[in-house]
């Protein structure tokens, strides 16, 4: 067997904006994973957009081979808002200006894409998901056979103990499609929620960008530049220009570059109401106070700590 051969394959299912640029950049460089697929979805910009910018970025990394499909343009309930230009850009790269991949999107949806895989790779695949869940809903109403043949689901949303950041409970993935989210957790698979209580905890820096851009990896100089947008948006929130690290985050966890130190395996519920608490992740998170304590029966992780900080590690990896 193969050293390739040997790496775990791991299907990106995203809405490429600047974070799940990192990550998708991260997933390419971490020397024990295959990233075998990507399927896009409307959430930072919209499933078709995300498609350009991601075989556009796996060009310049020089993994034109790896498929690209567009999923889900609208959530299971309404239609895509239009995106967050404000916080990624009107491309959802920042702005900045990757030149045109050759290869074109697969001829199937995302969700066709990640049936797919899920046959060719039966019980070794994993799914790393960093937008709304449509994608992953979707396929399971195709087959729901899907969660039997997938290893493991790391996917980036939620906010368990932490504030939203879109309502004051709801954190942005979720929020965008809560009956996906709902649908992806009870399916049975082995979920791991990589929420807002870690990711802004962790963040890139001034430091970290001007080593990205002075590197000589193409990739790693276009996150570089794409950083500049991203930093202005969360000024306000840090007082200084950083961002923190969500989409990444779950990458890395996927990808084991950080161990979950505490991450208990307790009941969550995604509240589907039309009310002030809709999308909120609701973690059961009772009894805890003495260290993690794993709930019978339940399939969801919930990781709250890890082994180390993301941001050095991450531009470690990428220059």
């Amino acid at each position: 067997m193969t050293a390739a051969a040997e790496k775990r394959p791991i299907y990106l299912d995203c809405d490429t904006g600047i974070d799940d640029s990192l990550a998708l950049a991260y997933l390419l460089a971490s020397p024990d994973v295959e990233l075998v697929g990507v399927g896009t979805v409307s959430g930072n910009t919209s499933a078709a957009q995300a498609a350009r910018n991601s075989l556009a970025l796996l060009e310049l990394a020089g993994r034109s081979d790896v498929p690209v499909a567009v999923g889900a343009h609208d959530p299971l309930r309404g239609r895509f808002d239009g995106g967050v230009p404000h916080i990624h850009g009107h491309n959802g790269i920042g702005g900045v200006e990757v030149p045109e991949a050759s290869r074109r999107p697969e001829e199937g949806t995302a969700a066709e894409l990640l049936l797919r895989l899920s046959r060719e790779y039966e019980g070794a695949l994993e799914v790393v998901a960093v937008g709304p869940q449509t994608n992953l809903a979707r396929a399971l109403a195709l087959d729901p056979a899907l969660a039997g043949r997938v290893a493991a689901v790391t996917a980036m949303g939620g906010a368990a103990l932490a504030p939203g950041n879109v309502t004051a409970v709801a954190e942005a993935n979720i929020w965008n499609d809560p009956e996906a989210a709902q649908i992806v957790i009870e399916a049975g698979w082995k979920v791991t929620l990589v929420p807002l209580d870690i990711t802004l905890e962790n963040t890139l820096d001034e430091g970290d960008r001007a080593r990205l851009l002075a590197s000589p990896v193409p990739l790693a100089r276009a996150l570089g530049q794409m950083l500049d947008h991203y930093f202005e948006f969360y000024l306000p929130l840090y007082g200084v220009r950083s961002c923190p690290l969500h989409d990444p985050m779950a990458a890395a966890v996927a990808a084991r570059g950080v161990v979950p130190t505490r991450a208990p395996a307790v009941a969550v519920e995604v509240d589907t109401t039309d009310g002030p608490g809709r999308g909120q992740t609701i973690a059961d998170l009772r009894g805890q106070r003495r260290g993690a304590l794993d709930q019978e029966g339940a399939t969801v992780r919930v990781v709250l700590e890890i082994d180390r900080p993301l941001g050095p590690h991450l531009v470690d990896l990428l220059v």
